[in-house]
């Protein structure tokens, strides 16, 4: 697979090691000569170019590419180099990073991002599933579903605990997908019985989460 990344700084070349490392190939788009290393991520293909000037990206051949991923540190730049490798190049799919909460809301399809990655929403729902016991912690949105990925960690007080996953009566559409337990990863089925202290990963829809939560943990949710 090929892949754009507009910014080249910690956050751009960060995503661009591990793309390679899964066997990827990766273009860094920058206009800032600062940030052009390419001792940093050597393996990869630099380009010195504005990611909103649409003949940058004819000179970095985005119609070529499986993906682009807006990673700067300006959501005007997001926005716009989505737009445009969507709109103008045809990328089957596009990623743009979110800097400013305020903003988020801008990050959909009308502005060509298929998917937004919000640092502020990834780090808050991080300290929330280290501390919370019970609730639910939203951890990403599928946009093109309407569904997200939700973890909860199992409290003792379930009624649910040791049961068997397939004795509990999930609200519709709601997909128990991952148990995280001891460091391990469980693929759950039928049998598979959760524990107090499990992480249980779901894909569910927004409306369905405030009945997941009475579910599985009432005595926090007035079940």
């Amino acid at each position: 697979m090929r892949v754009a990344i507009a910014g080249a700084g910690a956050v751009g070349r960060s995503i661009a090691r591990e793309l390679i490392h899964n066997g990827h190939q990766v273009l860094l788009i920058d206009k800032n000569p600062d940030s052009i290393k390419p001792e940093r991520v050597p393996d990869a293909e630099w380009l010195l170019a504005d990611s909103c000037e649409l003949s940058s990206l004819e000179e970095a051949r985005l119609d070529r590419c499986d993906v682009v991923i807006a990673a700067t540190g300006d959501d005007k730049v997001n926005l716009v180099t989505s737009l445009l490798a969507k709109t103008e190049f045809g990328v089957p799919r596009t990623v743009g990073r979110v800097n400013h909460p305020n903003n988020e809301w801008l990050f959909t399809e009308a502005w060509g991002v298929d998917v937004n990655v919000s640092t502020p929403r990834i780090m808050s729902a991080l300290v929330e599933e280290a501390v919370t016991v019970g609730d639910l912690v939203r951890l990403f949105t599928f946009r093109q579903g309407n569904a997200n990925l939700v973890e909860m960690t199992l409290p003792a007080d379930s009624p649910y605990v040791g049961k068997p996953a397939g004795l509990i009566p999930f609200p519709e559409n709601c997909a128990l997908v991952t148990i995280l337990r001891d460091g391990q990863v469980y693929v759950p089925n039928d049998e598979q019985p959760v524990e107090a202290g499990d992480e249980l990963l779901f894909v569910v829809p927004a409306d369905v989460e405030e009945n997941l939560e009475r579910l599985l943990a009432p005595s926090a949710h007035g079940g």
